[in-house]
């Protein structure tokens, strides 16, 4: 926070520093007339009839009254993490794009309206990443417009905390009131240590397509429609692995998308009687020597924040939070 010379607080902040990262204190009054402080860091999104709305790196927006603030300052970015590979946001957006492709899509503008009969949120989903050429409220009107033309709801996957992130468009789309869903947490890796996880993966089979086996295990699409296997199928270059129990039944899976420099892992399973073995280490190191040998050097991959058990997984496997992404759905229409 700042202080002066005195000791005592200070703002400098104004309306005019909406889209930079602050750091503010307020204090919230106690009953006794005493009180208490809290801290806020994040990217103002807004700063209106005396309310600044900031938006920490989780997606959170937090409303603070411009009367409760003592002190507050712009920051610069966060630190680059000391582990993983260097990277930005719009290259990370772009290249799990990529590996998570739709069954159509239509250019708005910079967006991407992306569909795949309801197959996840991923691929049914618009991506903004930029202008899309015209109005907020008539690109918005275009999309729900786009989505209900296909009898599927409208979504936006956006990202927050880190720098290029789109904090600014969840708050206008929240304003208009799109709700967010999901969030989940997009974590990045150094390849190599990825690859040596596990010291025997000669349990392991790659392949270039899933067969039904592997499908009975992938937990998400309950049956391989065509819509499932092209999104699954398509990439730049695409391996699928599975480890098999000795009753010929697939009891661990993974998918894995080599682009460039980075491998994207996807799709992680594990059958509920058999974790705790290290089947999903063993599952990834597969792959990652898989892509080691394309020439990859860098690892990411996506999870949901409320699910505990992968996230442990990953911390283990030394992967560290780079941004979150959120899905919005528009309201309904009448």
């Amino acid at each position: 926070m700042e202080i002066t010379a005195g000791g005592r607080f200070e703002v400098r902040i104004t309306p005019a520093d909406v889209g930079k990262r602050v750091s503010v204190r307020r204090l919230n009054p106690d009953r006794d007339g005493t009180g208490t402080f809290t801290d806020t860091v994040g990217v103002l999104t807004s700063w209106n009839e005396g309310v600044l709305l900031i938006t920490r790196r989780t997606g959170e927006t937090v409303r603070i009254a411009e009367s409760t603030l003592v002190a507050g300052k712009i920051v610069p970015p966060a630190p680059a993490r000391r582990r993983g590979p260097a990277a930005g946001f719009e290259e990370l957006a772009t290249v799990s794009a990529r590996a998570w492709q739709p069954v159509e899509s239509e250019r708005l503008g910079q967006w991407e309206l992306r569909a795949a009969a309801g197959f996840t949120r991923r691929a049914n989903s618009v991506l903004p990443l930029g202008d899309p050429g015209m109005p907020l409220d008539d690109a918005l009107a275009r999309v729900t417009s786009w989505y209900a033309e296909r009898a599927l709801p409208a979504y936006a996957q956006l990202a927050t905390g880190a720098e290029g992130t789109q904090e600014a468009l969840c708050v206008e789309l929240e304003r208009r009131g799109w709700v967010r869903e999901v969030s989940a947490e997009v974590r990045i890796a150094a390849l190599a240590p990825l690859a040596d996880a596990a010291a025997d993966v000669s349990r392991v089979r790659l392949s270039r397509t899933a067969d039904a086996a592997w499908m009975a295990r992938y937990q998400r699409s309950g049956e391989a429609s065509p819509e499932v296997v092209k999104v699954l199928s398509a990439g730049p270059s695409v391996w699928f692995a599975a480890i098999t129990a000795e009753d010929g039944t697939v009891v661990a899976i993974g998918r894995c998308v080599v682009d460039g420099r980075w491998a994207g892992f996807m799709a992680v399973e594990v059958a509920p009687e058999r974790r705790r073995e290290g089947l999903a280490g063993a599952v990834m190191a597969a792959l990652a020597r898989q892509a080691l040998e394309e020439g990859a050097s860098a690892a990411w991959l996506q999870v949901e924040t409320d699910n505990a058990g992968a996230l442990a997984l990953y911390d283990g496997l030394g992967f560290a939070p780079h941004h979150a992404y959120h899905h919005f759905r528009a309201p309904a229409v009448p």
